[in-house]
C-alpha cells in the first residue's frame, strides 16, 4: 500500500488560501492608491520588501519616527460579537496616534496577522478595517504578513499587530522642552474604550451582563486623531501632546512633560462616557480606572493659554478640545484634584 505523502496543507497551513488572500489585498490596495493618485506605491503587496519614495515628502531636514502596537484582547470580544470590520481601524489608530505625539505625519503602515487557520471571509473583514484606518490616517498600506500557525493559536484565535512610519522636520519635532509653566492641558474626547483595558473588561463581563444599549460602545473603533492634530501642529499651536493609551491619564501625560514641571488635572472637568460609568460601577476604584482606561479623554494637547481660542476654531462638535488642567512647577510629577463625575 502506497504511503500518503506528507504536506504543509495536511499540517494545517494552506498556502493556496494564503495566496488568494494576498491577491485580494493587492486588488484593494491598488484601488485605494489610485483613488489617492499615489501610483508610486502600487505593487508593493506580495513583494519581499515594501518601497516608499521619501523624496515626495519634500522635507529638507527629515526625521523618521516609527511606532508599533496591537489591538490586544479587544480581538476576543470583536470575534465574540461578530464585529470584525472595525478592529483594523483600531490597529492603525494605536500606531498613528503615537506618531503624531511628536508631530510626525504618518507615511506608511504594515500589518501582521497571525491566525490558527485562514478563513477568507474573516480575513477580508479584518483587512477592510485596516485599509479604512490607513485611509483615515492618510497613509499608505505598503505591505504586511499573514501567518497561519496551527498549534500556536487555538481554534478561531488570532492576533493583530502593526507598524507605522512617519516623518517630521527636525526643526519642528515636538519635544517636552517646549512645555512651560502656565501651559494649559486640553483634552480631545475619545470615541470610547479605544483598545486598552480589555483584559479587565472581559473579566467584568464574565460576572456581569452588559446592557444592550452599551454593546455598540464596547467595540467602537479607536478615534484616529491624525488630521485634527497635524493641522494644529502645522500652525505651531501645540507645545506637546500625549496619546492616552495604556496607562491612562496617570502615566501618559507625564511622558510629554519635563521632570521639573507638574501636570495638574481637575478630574471633575472630564467628560466621560456611559461605558466608563458602567465599568466604574462594577467595583473598580477611580485610581484603577485612571490607569487602565482613557475614561473619555483620548488625546491631550499642551498649549499656550493664548492659543486656546485659535485651536477650537479648527474643531466642531463632540471632538472639540476642552481644558482639564495646567502645568505648574510644584516639583511633583502629577497632581489630580476632585473626582470624575461618573
Amino acid at each position: 500500500m502506497k504511503k500518503k505523502l506528507n504536506s504543509y496543507k495536511e499540517s494545517g497551513v494552506n498556502i493556496s488560501l494564503g495566496n488568494k488572500f494576498i491577491s485580494h489585498i493587492s486588488k484593494l490596495t491598488n484601488k485605494s492608491a489610485k483613488k489617492k493618485n499615489n501610483q508610486k506605491n502600487i505593487n508593493n503587496i506580495g513583494s519581499f520588501g515594501s518601497i516608499y519614495d521619501l523624496s515626495k515628502t519634500k522635507i529638507k531636514d527629515p526625521l523618521i519616527v516609527s511606532c508599533t502596537d496591537g489591538v490586544g484582547t479587544k480581538l476576543d470580544l470583536a470575534d465574540k460579537f461578530k464585529r470584525l470590520e472595525t478592529i483594523g481601524i483600531d490597529l492603525v489608530a494605536m500606531c498613528v496616534n503615537d506618531l503624531i505625539v511628536q508631530g510626525a505625519k504618518p507615511l506608511f503602515f504594515l500589518d501582521y496577522i497571525a491566525i490558527d487557520k485562514i478563513k477568507l471571509n474573516k480575513m477580508k473583514k479584518i483587512f477592510k478595517g485596516i485599509l479604512r484606518g490607513c485611509n483615515i490616517a492618510n497613509c499608505d498600506l505598503v505591505g504586511g504578513e499573514t501567518a497561519e500557525m496551527p498549534g500556536i493559536y487555538r481554534k478561531n484565535k488570532f492576533d493583530l499587530a502593526g507598524f507605522s512610519v512617519g516623518i517630521v522636520s527636525k526643526k519642528k519635532l515636538l519635544k517636552m522642552n517646549k512645555v512651560k509653566k502656565g501651559d494649559i492641558i486640553l483634552a480631545i474626547p475619545s470615541s470610547g474604550l479605544h483598545s486598552n483595558g480589555f483584559s479587565l473588561v472581559r473579566t467584568i463581563l464574565k460576572r456581569n451582563k452588559l446592557p444592550k444599549n452599551l454593546e455598540k460602545n464596547l467595540l467602537t473603533p479607536t478615534k484616529i486623531y491624525v488630521s485634527d492634530v497635524l493641522k494644529l501642529f502645522q500652525k505651531n499651536l501645540i507645545n506637546a501632546a500625549a496619546n492616552i493609551t495604556g496607562g491612562g491619564l496617570i502615566e501618559n501625560v507625564i511622558r510629554s512633560v519635563p521632570d521639573n514641571l507638574t501636570v495638574n488635572i481637575d478630574l471633575s472637568k472630564i467628560k466621560t462616557l456611559k461605558i466608563f460609568s458602567w465599568l466604574r460601577s462594577k467595583n473598580i476604584s477611580e485610581t484603577e480606572m485612571l490607569r487602565t482606561f482613557n475614561c473619555g479623554v483620548g488625546f491631550c494637547l499642551i498649549v499656550k493659554k493664548k492659543n486656546i481660542k485659535k485651536i477650537k476654531k479648527y474643531f466642531k462638535g463632540y471632538y472639540t478640545p476642552y481644558q482639564i488642567g495646567h502645568i505648574s512647577n510644584d516639583y511633583k510629577k502629577i497632581n489630580f484634584t476632585n473626582n470624575i463625575q461618573w
